[in-house]
């Protein structure tokens, strides 16, 4: 390819065109991106979440979650007003779909256990039927070569125990450990690749401050007892995997975002730090060992209230690898009339840069400073980023969906992630979300994250231009 042509064909992404398979090989030949500059034993895969793409709500034993409920009698929450109860369908398709991945030769795929599929109520009576479905999935995996990276919690507890007070109850930490005793026994001897948690900064205080998330409290002393009940979950979970399944590989996973202050103004400095310290290290620090970030943040004097004799030492784990998700970063400034935080952030449309269909700032580096700043943590040993991805409208021209911003976001991204590898950066592997088009919580299935369009009315999948070219990218 000449450099008038590839010119060209960039030119004809950056204006929206379609571009035919063989081409999109074509450019990515041309590309300074390749596959082996992350080495050999760089993780790629795709990620998923239970409720986002299975459905069968109610078949063969699950009992409700909180997010059946949540979508079933929560009127006005989900802003289309859909659901989950079929969403992908993967519970009857799963085959198909995992012989897709194994078509677009993706290495791995992340997906969670739908908690009240495998224990209907929470706790108690196993539900043999959710368990063999697992299994299945497993199995195919596997015989597709695709490796199983397991969630254990994203976000779908069973709503018999959110009737008992959910995260806000101390006795979640015995409920969870039994949950994850149970599946790694189940799953131990086939999966050796565990994450504990999805994201405890999104689903704990979008559920249980905000509540424009399952269960949808708008409770402070719930929020802070869910806080310090979930960060000893982290710790117990990963507990429990390590006697079960001893050669795992064990992580969990958190959402953060690079922190900008507005300006140099000491004000903004100082909301900067708050809300570094509540969006990236509530969780984190405890977890690392450091403890809650009082010193910025010092709200959590709120949350060590419920730390009984014992919990320091449990809030800890030895985590093999901690998972980054990153979407975008966020400009704050002082604002005192928001609790707790009391800051707030520009909106992105004032940033001066793309937005995703989320209303989020396309802002690549933001992903490589991150990475920098988990690096910097004493006993990190290996990050994998194990979601990042976007959601852009997608255009249906003949059958084929052209999404180009969302393959340049991948891209920008990428670049940025080789580059903190390339400086030192424990960073051993990189998620796309999503496999496919899916549920997207309060936002329904308007906004698309998936290099697999799929038509909900005909559950037809159509791999895209961004999944055609990371493809082409793990061939080489």
């Amino acid at each position: 390819m000449t450099r008038e042509e590839y010119l060209k064909l960039t030119s004809l992404l950056a204006a929206g065109s379609l571009l035919p398979t063989h081409l999109l090989a074509q450019l990515l030949a041309e590309d300074e991106l390749k596959r082996s500059d992350f080495g050999k034993d760089f993780v790629w895969g795709t990620a998923t979440a239970a409720y986002q793409i299975e459905g069968g709500w109610n078949e063969d034993g699950k009992g409700e979650s909180i997010w059946d409920h949540f979508t079933h009698y929560k009127k006005g929450k989900i802003k289309t007003r859909e659901n989950g109860d079929v969403a992908c369908d993967f519970y009857h398709r799963y085959e198909s779909d995992i012989e897709l991945m194994r078509k677009m030769n993706i290495p791995a795929s992340r997906f969670s256990i739908a908690w009240s599929r495998v224990l209907p109520q929470g706790t108690g009576t196993v539900n043999q039927k959710g368990i063999d479905f697992y299994h299945r999935v497993i199995d195919k995996c596997l015989n597709e070569n695709v490796a199983p990276y397991i969630t254990c919690y994203h976000w779908d507890l069973p709503q018999a125990l959110e009737d008992k007070g959910g995260w806000a109850n101390r006795d979640s930490i015995q409920w969870f450990e039994e949950f994850v005793d149970t599946i790694s026994k189940a799953y131990g001897d086939k999966v050796k690749n565990w994450m504990v948690f999805n994201e405890p900064m999104a689903f704990v205080p979008l559920g249980h401050l905000i509540g424009i998330h399952a269960p949808g409290h708008v409770n402070f002393g719930k929020f802070y007892r869910a806080v310090h009940n979930v960060v000893m979950c982290h710790g117990a979970g990963g507990r429990i995997i390590r006697k079960n399944v001893p050669e795992a590989n064990i992580g969990t996973t958190f959402s953060c975002s690079h922190i900008d202050a507005k300006n140099d103004k000491p004000a903004n400095v100082k909301a900067a730090r708050r809300a570094d310290a509540f969006i990236n290290r509530l969780f984190l620090d405890p977890i690392m060992g450091l403890g809650y970030p009082k010193a910025d943040l010092p709200a959590c004097k709120h949350i060590e209230k419920h730390i009984l004799p014992g919990d320091a030492e449990k809030m800890a784990f030895d985590f093999d690898f901690i998972g980054l998700q990153n979407y975008s970063r966020m400009v704050v400034y002082k604002l005192g009339l928001i609790p707790i935080i009391h800051f707030a952030n520009v909106p992105a449309k004032k940033l001066g840069h793309d937005m995703t269909e989320m209303g989020w700032e396309v802002y690549p580096e933001g992903i490589y400073k991150l990475l920098k700043k988990y690096a910097g943590y004493k006993n990190m040993k290996k990050i994998i980023v194990t979601e990042n991805g976007a959601a852009f409208p997608d255009e249906n021209i003949g059958g084929e969906i052209n999404d180009t911003k969302r393959l340049q976001f991948i891209k920008d991204y990428l670049r940025q992630v080789l580059k903190a590898k390339q400086e030192g950066v424990p960073v051993d592997g990189y998620f796309i979300w999503s496999f496919m088009d899916n549920f997207e919580w309060a936002e329904g299935f308007r906004t698309r994250f998936g290099l697999v369009g799929v038509d909900f009315e005909t559950q037809k999948r159509t791999i895209k231009a961004s999944g055609k070219w990371f493809s082409e990218f793990l061939k080489q």
